[in-house]
């Protein structure tokens, strides 16, 4: 997507997220760097996609951007505005512009709230809205995204799966953010309802102008909805572009696997083989060098001894030694 720096919504720069290991006593400290030097740049209006396996650090990221989590180094600006030690009302005020749609849509709702009180919940504690105005709110936006003012009453057991995300997907929209960070948001779904909540997802985006970050493992569903995609392994981004760039020609070996092992609906159509053997290494103690060398076909004495630093190459942004 083209446009200058006014239309920059978020801009994370060199985020870095560490946890501290048990260790016994006498011993020297050890850490799991979750996010480890992460670069991000999203315009107004657009959908940036995070894939990795699992325990790669997205959904790390996607707390320390939302600022659950402390980060331990580099910054995070929203609308140009340092959010990254930002605290009290000016917390506030900046989570007034991200929210979040979690990957549960049963955990992530309270059994004993109904369901235009759930989507009220954001507009008690972030704004002064009269309770009448407040409820009327809850009630248009859950007939917004495809419930009646008569379910509004329900409670989430009343719901399907699909019927509790659309809830979350509203509650989500209450407080008018600029943001919204989507943490595997179908992958407890029906396949039969994925579609149509992405679907939706696309549809509020275009109606109320809003970013999206979409967390999520299937390539398939980023293709489908994300303008840009960043590759995450071990806390880092190895490949980072427009989709239609990298998944017609990836660069990064990694990138080439996740995109193989996305099922071909043509059965004559041979897969791609993908050449990555074995799991992700322990985070607390990663390879020295490229932390993919391990399990990469390419990998060669430099990769072992050396980290490669993001370089561009055919418009986009890839790590890798041998990438052409």
């Amino acid at each position: 997507m083209s446009g200058g720096k006014d239309d920059m919504l978020l801009e994370v720069t060199d985020l870095s997220m560490r946890f501290a290991l048990r260790s016994a006593p006498f011993k020297p400290k050890r850490h799991v760097h979750a996010v480890n030097g992460i670069n991000i740049r999203l315009r107004q209006g657009e959908t940036l996609g995070i894939v990795g396996e699992s325990g790669c650090g997205k959904t790390t990221l996607a707390r320390c951007i939302l600022r659950l989590l402390e980060p331990t180094g580099g910054s995070i600006k929203l609308n140009g505005r340092d959010i990254t030690h930002a605290k009290g009302r000016a917390l506030r005020e900046a989570r007034r512009d991200m929210q979040f749609v979690f990957q549960d849509p049963y955990a992530s709702l309270d059994p004993r709230m109904r369901a235009f009180e759930l989507v009220r919940e954001p507009l008690d504690a972030l704004t002064d809205l009269p309770r009448k105005q407040a409820d009327e709110r809850a009630i248009a936006l859950l007939e917004k995204v495809g419930l009646t003012a008569a379910q509004a009453r329900q409670y989430p057991h009343q719901f399907s799966g699909g019927q509790r995300q659309r809830i979350g997907i509203a509650r989500a929209l209450a407080l008018n953010p600029k943001l919204v960070l989507a943490d595997e948001p179908v992958s407890a779904l029906d396949v039969s309802v994925r579609a149509q909540i992405l679907n939706l997802m696309a549809d509020l985006r275009a109606e109320f102008g809003l970013s999206y970050i979409v967390i999520s493992h299937d390539l398939a569903i980023i293709e489908h909805v994300c303008d840009r995609v960043a590759i995450v392994y071990l806390g880092r981004i190895v490949e980072q572009g427009a989709v239609e760039t990298i998944f017609n020609a990836p660069k990064h070996p990694y990138t080439e696997a996740l995109l193989a092992a996305i099922p071909d609906p043509d059965p004559q159509q041979r897969r791609r083989a993908a050449d990555i053997q074995g799991d992700l290494p322990n985070p607390s103690a990663p390879p020295p060098g490229c932390a993919f060398h391990p399990r990469c076909p390419k990998a060669t004495a430099l990769c072992k001894q050396q980290a490669p630093e993001p370089r561009m190459l055919d418009g986009r942004e890839v790590s890798c030694h041998h990438a052409v």
